[in-house]
């Protein structure tokens, strides 16, 4: 099982140099290789990723800059490239309409990715020594466990994180504890079958004001000036705020319900086909901002690692099907109670639902279900938890 740890870094203005040149050679390195791509493509004679491999070495003679970057760094600029068109591919295959891959400009290449070597870990200094660029004062607020299989570093406005990714071992099942089944929704961001809902933290709504404004000031400046680049900066630095609410709210909320529970049932969602369906351009933004697909990620790692069991039921029907016969109601977004014409059962739509995909997950039988109140749960409730990990050393 692979952890990743994210980190900021902070390197000196020499390795700063050097990583900025780093990225635009690789940035240059997988264009040239898609547009080698696209060229073998319409002459009839598409190339294998082995090739393109194999052509890295002859492109050295061309460009003498790629020698100056670490070997399995452009390797990996290959391989991202490959997964890039493979999944268009996949994309292509499910009906979604696609064009071609785009070529990277400077402000969308941000990653360098070193694969299992090129770097050595000093704990004590708290730094990362990178092949051909040097050593990276990094911020370790929590213990990296497990062993290193490989460090991302990548660049956010005028920041720097490293991304450590760690291969550790799969935690053995809980025997015994309690189960939940839980509904993610847009009004609530997430109702269990405990009565529990906690509060949608509406983290862009909140600030969409803000980037609303700060998009009008990116689009009056001068393409590229030193303006639009501080514009532009001011908008990355925004967006970043809002993905680190986010991921706090997501990764507490996540950490709670494996700690409380032995059993975690969810429904099996396609969140991009939700994102896609329709016309609504509000939901589409609503169903983005929430990152229920994230959610599912973090329960699912950290589920692993805990030993906790995570269920993925069928969400059909889980919200017309009555918790307490099975019978079906048909009902619209806008109709918030579950009201079963047949049993008289009651109940809001949501906790319905989560107790649906609680009994089909454990695989139970309908039993008469018990009308609870529902515990609301605000978002500074979550956020108030304590750290997934007391910081070890701060700067």
């Amino acid at each position: 099982m692979i952890i990743s740890y994210k980190y900021r870094a902070y390197p000196s203005p020499v390795a700063e140099a050097r990583l900025n040149v780093t990225l635009d050679t690789c940035r240059w390195l997988y264009n040239e290789l898609l547009e080698e791509c696209n060229t073998a493509r319409a002459n009839g004679k598409p190339l294998k990723k082995v090739e393109t491999q194999t052509r890295i070495v002859s492109l050295k003679d061309e460009n003498p800059a790629l020698k100056d970057v670490y070997s399995k760094v452009l390797q990996m600029v290959n391989y991202t490239l490959w997964s890039n068109i493979g999944a268009l591919s996949q994309s292509k295959k499910n009906g979604r309409k696609i064009e071609k891959l785009r070529f990277k400009s400077a402000f969308r290449y941000r990653t360098l990715n070193y694969n299992q070597t090129g770097f050595r870990i000093d704990r004590e200094h708290s730094t990362i020594a990178f092949s051909k660029i040097g050593a990276v004062r990094v911020r370790m607020h929590r213990p990296c466990v497990g062993r290193v299989k490989g460090i991302l570093i990548t660049r956010t406005g005028d920041g720097w994180y490293v991304i450590i990714q760690a291969e550790q071992e799969v935690s053995e099942t809980k025997k015994c504890g309690r189960s939940v089944g839980i509904d993610v929704g847009l009004n609530s961001y997430c109702v269990d079958s405990d009565g529990r809902a906690v509060e949608n933290p509406r983290f862009y709504e909140q600030y969409l004001i803000k980037i609303k404004k700060l998009h009008q000031s990116v689009s009056r400046k001068k393409r590229f000036s030193k303006n639009w680049k501080k514009a532009k900066n001011r908008l990355e630095k925004a967006y970043e705020h809002i993905s680190n609410q986010r991921d706090d709210f997501l990764h507490k909320l996540s950490r709670q319900y494996v700690d409380t529970y032995a059993t975690i049932c969810v429904e099996n969602l396609d969140v991009r086909v939700l994102k896609e369906k329709g016309n609504n351009t509000g939901m589409h933004r609503s169903i983005h901002s929430v990152a229920w697909g994230r959610f599912f990620s973090y329960l699912s790692y950290k589920a692993e690692s805990a030993g906790t069991k995570l269920i993925k039921v069928n969400p059909w029907n889980t919200t017309q099907m009555c918790s307490n016969c099975g019978q079906i109601v048909k009902k619209t977004l806008s109709d918030r109670v579950h009201e079963c014409p047949d049993c008289g059962f009651v109940a809001d739509r949501d906790y319905n639902a989560a107790v649906n995909i609680h009994r089909i997950g454990m695989e139970q039988p309908f039993m008469p279900v018990e009308t609870v109140p529902l515990h609301h749960v605000s978002v500074m409730q979550v956020l108030s938890m304590k750290q997934e990990a007391t910081p070890f050393r701060a700067w």
